[in-house]
């Protein structure tokens, strides 16, 4: 368990790549996102937990602006420690709430038991090697919509990778990590 509080510790609080998109700047690149992240594990929100359930829920609030226009998108996201690491697993938003209207404060009390594991989500697995937690998973949405997750997290920052091909052909994601540090 002290694998997973560590690794959750680097996830949990509010991040940016502010500092990304200066330095960006600066070298001429003006059509990078501004991306913030917050994460915060809500255990206590999950109501008839197993008595010996050791996995952590963490509401991960995110929101990317471009052109002056801010998307929102959230996540429930389960972590558990495994042999490996740590394992990812994403939820179904609970039934009341949208990806666009789904936070932190605005989730109330919910059953363990009203949560739904997302089908099309294939679970990230994230293993240590010099202080460094990498990895990520390949998840086919529909037969033509695949989604690549990759990320690094470290006390310096966290580095997020997510591209969305359909056919192929990249429809979401950057050529470069997104590099969120703590606020």
């Amino acid at each position: 368990m002290e694998k997973l509080q560590s690794f959750v510790s680097l996830l949990t609080g509010e991040f940016d790549n502010a500092k990304q998109l200066e330095e960006l700047k600066q070298q001429g690149i003006t059509d990078f996102p501004y991306a913030r992240h917050v994460n915060t594990a809500c255990n206590h929100k999950i109501l008839d937990l197993p008595a010996d359930f050791s996995g952590i829920f963490m509401v991960e609030e995110s929101y990317y602006t471009t052109n002056g226009k801010t998307h929102a998108s959230s996540h429930l996201f389960l972590f558990t420690e495994t042999g490996e690491g740590v394992q990812l697993t994403s939820y179904e938003v609970p039934e009341g709430y949208s990806k666009t209207d789904f936070t932190y404060e605005a989730l109330g009390p919910v059953s363990y038991t009203q949560l739904k594991k997302s089908e099309k989500f294939t679970p990230a697995l994230y293993t240590l090697e010099q202080g460094v937690w990498s990895g990520g998973s390949v998840s086919m949405f529909s037969p033509v919509l695949k989604f690549t997750l990759y990320e690094r997290f470290s006390e310096d920052c966290l580095e997020v990778s997510e591209t969305m091909e359909v056919n192929g052909k990249r429809t979401f994601g950057y050529d470069m990590p997104i590099i969120y540090r703590r606020k």
